[in-house]
């Protein structure tokens, strides 16, 4: 759904955003519904433990991806690039931890990191949608652009992404030593 989300979102048509935050709810929704149910019944798999993050990932990817459209002085592509590499390479610890039989602990930083990214990323998102908008609503979220609230939040959701991203690095640094495992 990530990709139909995005697609429809860049587009600067009212119907077609607000079809687009739907698309981004449902998704976020059944993601989270099909978790809680797969836990609460036993019935993960180790593919589905794998893929459910990735799925995740690319949801929000799509999100961090459309921000720039909307304003990329508010929304740098430089800090969306930050924010994509940073979770591609801890994906990619995490696999590679995986194929050497370590399971890697999410960290508290990091999941204070997601809840955050997509705080910001709803509201980000859902003030995209209303200043597309007529009159007092659109015309508010506009003199909000121009304050750069979202620029210093963005730059706040990058060092936080960043951080939790050097924290996993510092604290998983054995992984990386030739011949030693943990």
């Amino acid at each position: 759904m990530a990709p139909i989300f995005l697609l429809l979102f860049i587009q600067e048509d009212i119907l077609l955003r607000g079809i687009s935050l739907l698309v981004f709810l449902i998704a976020a929704l059944t993601d989270y519904f099909d978790g809680y149910y797969a836990r609460k019944y036993g019935i993960e798999t180790d593919f589905g433990i794998f893929l459910d993050p990735l799925a995740d990932k690319f949801l929000t990817f799509a999100g961090f991806v459309c921000l720039p459209f909307l304003d990329p002085s508010q929304f740098p592509w430089w800090a969306v690039a930050l924010i994509v590499l940073r979770d591609i390479t801890i994906t990619g610890l995490r696999i590679y931890a995986n194929r050497k039989g370590i399971i890697m602990q999410t960290r508290i930083m990091a999941k204070a990191k997601t809840a955050i990214q997509m705080g910001f990323l709803y509201v980000a998102l859902l003030f995209g949608f209303f200043i597309l908008f007529d009159g007092w609503l659109g015309e508010t979220v506009r003199n909000i652009f121009d304050l750069n609230i979202f620029f210093w939040a963005m730059m706040a959701v990058v060092a936080i992404t960043v951080y939790s991203g050097i924290e996993y690095l510092v604290v998983n640094r054995d992984l990386f030593q030739k011949g030693q495992d943990r």
